[in-house]
């Protein structure tokens, strides 16, 4: 990158610099000015395009992420958020700026034709000084507002006619231009009266209303521009004698050592090594209270850490942490588009021809009622500017952009944007069990062998065979022979059998370890006292795990596994959403039964098998009920991917789940009911912008062609200009008014302040 640097500091040799050296003391100051404004407008000529070219837009950025991801290793989490704000939220401030900036010249420059605007001067009883070419103020300075203000409208029309899908700058191009070439036309042929000063005020208001649309996109889409700000520039790192030395993010590497102080920003992904500290992860998780860090924890790139000092094994950098990947579904989130801006994008272009239909028809009412003049042309002007769908067209984004930085601060990844607006509609929600109602960290309390095999024996042979693997089962019973401070055999041969439990080879016997699906499988006889031990532990909400040397069931291990305190607080507030809530686990019926009784679980599917997992979701869809699948995207995969809604609970760092609609980073399923909650609200929205945008031209479009004239009741351009630009910012202020939905636990249906089920449940 240095090489880079110098390159740009000095392209030519040394020799030119010298020459050059007098031109730039003399004249550099005007030649930065002038390379300045060529700049700027250059910048605004992109921005113009780039206006009517969203998808386009979307894919430079798409390619602008790839690029800086292929570019040293530098991303977007990689101490270059910068470029990244650029690309996204700098696009949405350059188009706000340039309408800014617009706005306030062209307004300035429609004074004096407001002031020599004779229909003006009789309407407000004043007067204005008359000199020597004062009758050319008006046109002069039309034209030039026209000209700076009015033909980036055409400019950003052109797209939308080559693409034959004309819109609201097509509708606006046709007002202005109408009115300005009709205005220029009387000078030459003087007639009744002009339109210079609704001309300019039209193209004002216009500009107003885009300035503020930009505002409230910028605003609404900051989401990811915030992720990227996490994330710092600089890192600690620890060399290998034991100093620091202070470096850029971007040249970090895994397995480096960092030192994270007090109050700074964690710099990657990675593991505690050292040091003890309250992290603050809401940013990330939604977490709202600092999460204690010890070695051996985990902590996440972009989150601060609290008073005390870490040093941190960095695990992944760049593209592979945490907050790039959050910030890659967020991206994917606000680019992509749900049902109603579908339906929104096909009235828009509707209106158009509708707008056209209403402007013949009003031009030929009009011309046999009064024959044609100034009349006729002022009324089609005024059909065509309160016709624009400009309301319309933000109706949806805005809502879409407030929800998706919603769902990402409060810990809800949204990847489809269509499975988050049926989230609203969910008649069903299954939860796989383990780890999601429950805590998913299993213990061994109790356990029985058959005569001849005693329980140090038995339980050592279950840990040998259970040492390759990662399942919590596995990670249970070796804890429990730790405990016992036994030593397990040497195992080889190991394999897992899906969905029943794994298999090894100690001591040159085949043993298997697993549930009542392995019995199954193996053909294998239950003892009566371990069907007693077995029908017991089931009555208790235990898992029972069976023991099997050479096809003979030997022992049997009762595991106990904690309903989340949460669990209890999230079936009542989903029941009182009016949602049905099941349960899917591979335990055993009795296992399953007692939990769904303690949760008051409507439906339990039992004894599943991973493959088949999708085959319950199905059941429940051939019902005709929307189906929603809560898992960990991992066994579930197959479920996720067959519900309506597949939601992905995931462990702070799991973000990354391609099978699921949307990703719960913090691992709490009382965000679950978030979701619904905020899929709803934000429905809600979206009905209410669409109606006020719809109906306001509805009723405007008859009203600006003159149905009430005969009773004196007619609506100037600039009238209509105003009223089509309040349209639009009613309905951008109403989106806005979704950031106050409160998803806060007190809040919930069912849930009283201190997140347990209220006493009237």
């Amino acid at each position: 990158m240095d090489d880079h640097n110098d390159t740009r500091e000095n392209p030519t040799g040394g020799k030119n610099q010298q020459d050059n050296d007098s031109h730039h003391q003399h004249g550099s100051g005007d030649h930065d000015e002038a390379v300045n404004e060529s700049d700027e407008q250059r910048g605004e000529q992109g921005l113009l395009s780039e206006e009517t070219h969203p998808a386009a837009e979307g894919e430079a950025t798409h390619q602008e992420h790839h690029t800086h991801a292929e570019h040293d290793g530098e991303g977007h989490a990689s101490g270059s958020h910068e470029g990244h704000g650029e690309g996204h939220g700098g696009m949405h401030a350059g188009h706000e700026q340039m309408f800014r900036r617009r706005f306030f010249v062209s307004t300035l420059l429609s004074i004096p034709v407001l002031l020599y605007s004779e229909t003006l001067q009789a309407w407000l009883g004043f007067s204005v000084p008359a000199f020597p070419g004062s009758e050319w103020i008006n046109p002069v300075f039309a034209v030039i507002v026209f000209a700076y203000g009015g033909v980036p409208f055409l400019q950003m029309a052109m797209p939308e006619l080559k693409d034959r899908s004309p819109g609201m700058m097509t509708l606006i191009s046709m007002a202005i231009t109408v009115a300005f070439v009709y205005s220029l036309a009387s000078v030459v042929f003087p007639t009744q009266s002009a339109f210079f000063w609704e001309l300019v005020t039209l193209i004002d208001i216009m500009l107003l209303g885009h300035w503020i649309e930009m505002r409230s996109v910028r605003r609404a889409s900051s989401a990811v521009d915030e992720l990227a700000k996490l994330m710092p520039d600089t890192a600690e790192r620890i060399t290998n004698d034991g100093d620091t030395e202070e470096v850029s993010v971007s040249e970090l590497s895994e397995g480096d050592l960092v030192l994270v102080r007090p109050g700074a920003s964690v710099p990657a992904d990675g593991i505690v090594e050292e040091g003890d500290s309250d992290v603050e992860e809401s940013m990330i998780t939604g977490e709202s209270k600092p999460v204690s860090k010890e070695p051996g924890d985990e902590v996440i790139g972009g989150t601060i850490n609290g008073d005390g000092s870490l040093r941190v094994r960095v695990g992944a950098t760049g593209e592979e942490t945490t907050l790039a990947g959050i910030m890659r579904l967020v991206e994917e989130a606000q680019q992509s588009k749900s049902k109603t801006q579908v339906l929104a994008d096909r009235a828009a272009g509707w209106l158009f021809y509708v707008a056209l239909g209403a402007a013949v028809v009003t031009a030929i009412a009009w011309t046999i009622a009064v024959s044609f003049d100034a009349t006729v042309i002022e009324r089609v002007v005024t059909v065509l500017v309160i016709a624009c769908p400009h309301a319309l067209g933000l109706a949806i984004p805005l809502v879409v952009a407030i929800n998706t930085s919603l769902a990402a601060r409060n810990g809800m990844l949204v990847r489809d944007r269509i499975a988050m607006e049926e989230a609203r509609n969910l008649d069903a929600i299954i939860f796989d069990k383990t780890g999601t109602l429950t805590e998913g960290e299993h213990g061994v309390v109790d356990m029985v062998t058959v005569d001849g095999v005693a329980e140090d024996e038995a339980l050592a042979l279950a840990a040998a065979v259970e040492s390759d693997s990662e399942h919590m089962i596995a990670r249970a019973i070796r804890e429990a022979a730790e405990q016992r401070d036994l030593t397990a055999p040497d195992a080889a041969d190991f394999e897992a059998i899906k969905g029943r439990g794994v298999r090894a080879s100690v001591d040159g016997n085949e043993v298997y370890v697993g549930g009542p699906n392995l019995l199954t499988q193996l053909d294998s006889e239950v003892p009566n006292h371990l069907q007693r031990f077995a029908d017991e532990a089931g009555q208790n909400a235990q898992t029972v795990v069976y023991l099997v040397r050479e096809r003979e069931l030997v022992a049997a291990f009762a595991m106990a596994d904690v309903i989340r305190e949460e669990s209890y607080a999230v079936v009542d507030a989903l029941h009182d959403l009016g949602i049905e809530v099941a349960m899917l686990t591979g335990d055993s019926q009795d296992v399953a039964n007692a939990v769904a009784d303690e949760l008051k679980i409507d439906t339990v599917f039992a004894e599943v098998l991973p493959e088949d997992k999708d085959k319950k979701v199905q059941e429940l869809q051939d019902e005709g009920k929307l189906v929603g699948m809560v898992g960990d995207g991992v066994n579930d995969a197959p479920a996720l991917t067959r519900a309506d809604v597949g939601i992905a609970i995931g462990s702070g760092t799991d973000v990354a789940v391609q099978s699921a609609d949307v990703i719960l980073v913090q691992n709490n399923p009382m965000d679950v009911v978030r979701l619904v909650k905020l899929s709803r609200a934000s429905y809600r929205k979206m009905q209410e912008n669409i109606v006020w945008a719809a109906g306001y031209n509805v009723f405007a479009i008859p009203l600006a062609a003159g149905v009430l004239a005969p009773i004196g009741t007619l609506l100037s351009p600039a009238v209509g200009a105003l009223l089509m630009s309040l349209s639009t910012v009613i309905v951008a202020i109403n989106a806005q008014l979704l950031r106050r939905v409160d998803l806060d636990l007190p809040s919930l249906p069912g849930v009283d302040a201190s997140g347990h089920p209220s006493a009237a449940d």
